[in-house]
């Protein structure tokens, strides 16, 4: 396999609503529109991280051989470092986001899931001692 010759880390979510998920990712979470192929696809960039919204009219969203059809959703999911997690979660929920959980905390340090338009969860995490 060759090496990258970029930094970028790309993620590849399946939507069911494109134009949505865009809204949601520039709106709620700092990200940046980028290509932009509606209803089939869009990508939106935040620092190194390109994410790909995939919707059932793309090529990532047709059945595979075996008759199984690609759908969002699941427990797999980008994790985005804040600063300050109790206040990015109240400023979500002032905008509407519901959450999975609440917060929780481990050795490494607190984290949140919520879902994105299509049902894609997305995780706030705060590092320990930070």
């Amino acid at each position: 396999m060759t090496e990258p010759t970029d930094q970028t880390v790309h993620v590849r979510y399946l939507v069911d609503d494109v134009e949505a998920a865009v809204a949601f990712y520039t709106t709620h979470l700092g990200f940046s529109p980028g290509l932009n192929a509606v209803p089939a696809f869009a990508d939106v960039r935040r620092g190194n991280l390109r994410m790909l919204l995939s919707g059932p009219a793309s090529s990532a969203g047709r059945p595979m051989p075996d008759g199984r059809v690609p759908e969002p959703g699941g427990w797999n999911r980008i994790h985005l470092v804040v600063g300050d997690i109790t206040a990015e979660v109240a400023r979500l929920r002032a905008a509407g986001i519901q959450f999975r959980n609440d917060i929780v905390s481990g050795p490494g340090g607190r984290q949140i899931v919520f879902d994105d338009p299509a049902g894609n969860p997305v995780e706030l995490f705060q590092p320990a001692g930070t």
